[in-house]
This record gives C-alpha cells, sequence and structure tokens, in this order.
C-alpha cells in the first residue's frame, strides 16, 4: 500500500505542470453569406494556438500551460452569435472571448464581454462605434474604421491631374457608416468635390441605379465602403454596364486571393487598403517573421493568409502577452494588463489605445498583373499607381 502511494505521489510529481488549460471561445461565420471571411480567424486561431503550444504554451505565474479553443459557427447570424457567447461562457466555462467577423457582429458580442467582465480580443471589427461607448473589456486588432480610406485620399491629392469629382458608397451597417463618416471628413479636408454620396442596403446585389448616376455624372473616382460580395457584385455590374471610373477602391476584397479568383483579369485596377502585407520586417516569435507566417499558412490552409488572418494571429497572441504579464488568468488582472500590452508581432505593433483600439496605418493597394502591389503608405508613393485606368477589355 505504501509502495502504491509513493509511487502515486511520484507520478503526480513527475506529471507535466501544464495539464491545466486555458481556453478561448469564439463564435464566427463559418458558413452564410460571409463565411469566406469569417474561416480566417477560426484559422487564425488554430494555427496561433498550434504554434504557441509547440512553443511551450503560456506560463501562467510559476506554471506553463497550454492554450485550447472552443469555436462556435453562427452561420453568418448576429442573434445567434450573441447566444452562442452566452453559451461559451455559462456552459462551455471558456476563460476568455475572441471575437468573429463584422463590426455589427462585435457590437452586439461584445455586450455579453462587457456585462460578464471578460475580457475579449477581437480582430474583425473596425466601427469606432464599437469603441465609443466606454467599454473596458473588449480590445481590437483593427484599425479605426473612418481612417480606412486616409492613404487613399492621400494617395489622390497627389495626383497629377487631381480627380475632379467622387462618389461615396457605403452599406449601413456599422462599420460603412463609420467608413463613410470619416470618409466625407477627409474629402472635404483634401478640397474633393463629392457628387454621389450614397448609402446602400447591406448584402445589396443590384447596383445599376447608382452606375447609371456614376457615368452620367463622369465621376473620377469611385470610394466604396462594402464587404467583398457587395464589391464584387459591384464591379462586375461596372463592367457590363461599361461604366469606368479613372480610379475605384473598396475597403474590403482587394487585399485577398479569393477576391482576384473570383474577379479573374477583371480584379485589375481595383484599388484597396491594408493594414499588413507579408513584410519580413515584421518580427514575431513564434513565427518568425511575416513572410514565413504567410508560407507556413498557405501551406497549412492552402490559401493565401491576408490582414483578416495576421489580426487573429494577434488578438491571441496579445492575450498570451496579457496573462504572462499578469502572472494569472484573473479577468480582472488580465483585462488591465492588455490596456498595457506592447509588442511587436507579425502583424505590427501591439498596443491598444485608451479606448481599447489599435492604431496601423493603412497601406493603399492596386491589383496589377493579377497580384496585389503596394502603392502609397506613410505619406509617399511607395509604388505607380495605374491611373487613369484603362477600358475594361484592356485589363
Amino acid at each position: 500500500m505504501y509502495r502504491s502511494l509513493f509511487l502515486a505521489a511520484v507520478l503526480l510529481a513527475a506529471a507535466p505542470s501544464w495539464a491545466q488549460t486555458v481556453t478561448f471561445g469564439a463564435s464566427t461565420q463559418l458558413t452564410g453569406p460571409v463565411a469566406n471571411t469569417g474561416r480566417y480567424y477560426k484559422d487564425a486561431y488554430e494555427f496561433a494556438v498550434e504554434r504557441i503550444n509547440a512553443a511551450g504554451g503560456v506560463k501562467v505565474g510559476a506554471k506553463q500551460e497550454k492554450l485550447a479553443l472552443k469555436i462556435l459557427d453562427n452561420q453568418s447570424d448576429v442573434n445567434l452569435s450573441v447566444r452562442q457567447y452566452v453559451q461559451l461562457l455559462s456552459q462551455d466555462k471558456v476563460d476568455f472571448l475572441l471575437g468573429g467577423f463584422a463590426s455589427n457582429f462585435i457590437l452586439a458580442d461584445s455586450s455579453i464581454s462587457e456585462k460578464n467582465q471578460v475580457p475579449m480580443v477581437q480582430g474583425g471589427g473596425a466601427s469606432d462605434q464599437i469603441y465609443s461607448r466606454g467599454y473596458k473589456y473588449v480590445f481590437g486588432t483593427l484599425a479605426p474604421a473612418s481612417d480606412y480610406f486616409g492613404s487613399t485620399i492621400e494617395a489622390m491629392a497627389r495626383l497629377d491631374p487631381k480627380p475632379g469629382t467622387v462618389a461615396l458608397l457605403y452599406a449601413d451597417d456599422s462599420f460603412d457608416v463609420a467608413v463613410a463618416k470619416g470618409t466625407r471628413a477627409l474629402l472635404e479636408k483634401a478640397g474633393f468635390k463629392t457628387v454621389v454620396d450614397e448609402r446602400y442596403s447591406s448584402n445589396a446585389s443590384d447596383f445599376s441605379s447608382l452606375l447609371s448616376r456614376i457615368k452620367s455624372g463622369n465621376v473620377d473616382v469611385v470610394l466604396m465602403a462594402c464587404h467583398e460580395t457587395e464589391g464584387l457584385n459591384f464591379i462586375r455590374q461596372a463592367k457590363s454596364l461599361n461604366v469606368n471610373p479613372k480610379l475605384y477602391s473598396l475597403t474590403v476584397g482587394v487585399p485577398s486571393a479569393d477576391f482576384r479568383q473570383a474577379l479573374g483579369r477583371d480584379a485589375n485596377g481595383a484599388s484597396g487598403m491594408t493594414a499588413w502585407l507579408p513584410s519580413p520586417t515584421f518580427k514575431d516569435q513564434w513565427f518568425g517573421d511575416a513572410e514565413q507566417f504567410a508560407k507556413a499558412w498557405k501551406a497549412r490552409f492552402g490559401y493565401e493568409p491576408d490582414y483578416h488572418a495576421a489580426a487573429g494571429v494577434a488578438a491571441v497572441e496579445a492575450f498570451v502577452k496579457a496573462i504572462e504579464a499578469a502572472g494569472s488568468t484573473d479577468h480582472g488582472k488580465v483585462r488591465d494588463a492588455l490596456a498595457k500590452v506592447d509588442f511587436e508581432s507579425l502583424y505590427g505593433h501591439i498596443k491598444f489605445d485608451q479606448n481599447g483600439q489599435i492604431n496601423l496605418p493603412q497601406t493603399m493597394i492596386q491589383i496589377q498583373n493579377d497580384k496585389v502591389v503596394p502603392i502609397f503608405a506613410g505619406g509617399e508613393f511607395v509604388g505607380k499607381l495605374q491611373y487613369p485606368l484603362p477600358s475594361w477589355d484592356k485589363r
């Protein structure tokens, strides 16, 4: 008996100290209309957890613990997403929360985080409205929506000849409304004349009337705050109606390989923006650098990452840094540590503003010869913008 007790004690002493886990919960869009972008977050969270666990996990005080994930499919339904976050906390008993995609989801989901005082770090919502409510428990790795077109408008002001007229189009969700509000002010400050300022319904598929106004008004530049499906529909219809502005830029979709694949040669000429490109200058203790990360991601998932992927990975890394700094998984202590994190990642410099949002500069990009080309960053041109755009049959 004594021998059995002794052996049991030895086995307990020899057991790995990270038998415990720190569990993250998330609800994201794995099916439904925005699943194409929602998958970035599931894959990002899984990839980050795999790499961090392979490197030893997270140090919680004197203990080394593994990370675990509980991811639910909200089927692109906001109401279901909210219910799932309640489930993650009340039934699944996860320790911390990660976010899904899209600002209207994060606006609703983060209320569950705040009500229960459980930290959420999310990389899928950029609307300024998320951070204007005085919440203390939501943090985000996307830059403010209100400044998404900042680099584009800077570049437009440097063009010779300078564009004369602009159309501003935006959907009626919180992200696009925030983009439009900020863009309106930026255009006015830069001295541009906005001749079309139009709001359309989210998930709209028919843009023919807007395109007719753009064509009849001989608009030089179209700035469109949209999600990927809306942008694809707009471009396809622009070609079919032979609407050919000198420049057009979209907030979402342009950096992704899916966008280029969906449009083929018609994607050439499309401009957009991104807070992240797979540059080797972005270093990371778990992935090496952003270029290595992009190659590893492609090998792991079979498609190229864009800024959504990098923002999702950064969300997990921010939690790890905060937990280690707090030396605890106590929600309040980790929340306070998140407010102070300051580190370099494959996504860039991670340091949250007082409202919980990160502020990374956007790079204007354009698709040229089927590739994403950086055009304008840091107040200067870093590539040659194709302007004015050639006719559709010459792209």
